[in-house]
């Protein structure tokens, strides 16, 4: 396992230690968590970037035609 360094301020440090925290495990879950942030709006990105390379062939008022149309068929 890999070991990163983290500088906090003196009165911080003291303020953690009051508290019963593992902090190498609260530190590790909010890193796991930003990765996962940081990689799901990449992908969300990419998505987005595709769309706008796709000719849209998608007349106006489709989707409102779509929901009518299926909404009298029952």
């Amino acid at each position: 396992m890999a070991i990163v360094t983290v500088r906090v301020p003196d009165e911080l440090k003291l303020k953690m230690k009051e508290l019963n925290i593992n902090w190498s495990e609260e530190i590790r879950e909010f890193i796991r968590r930003r990765i996962d942030e940081e990689e799901r709006r990449k992908k969300i990105n990419e998505a987005l970037e595709i769309l706008k390379r796709t000719p849209v062939s998608v007349e106006r008022g489709f989707a409102a035609k779509s929901v009518r149309e299926d909404r009298d068929s029952r």
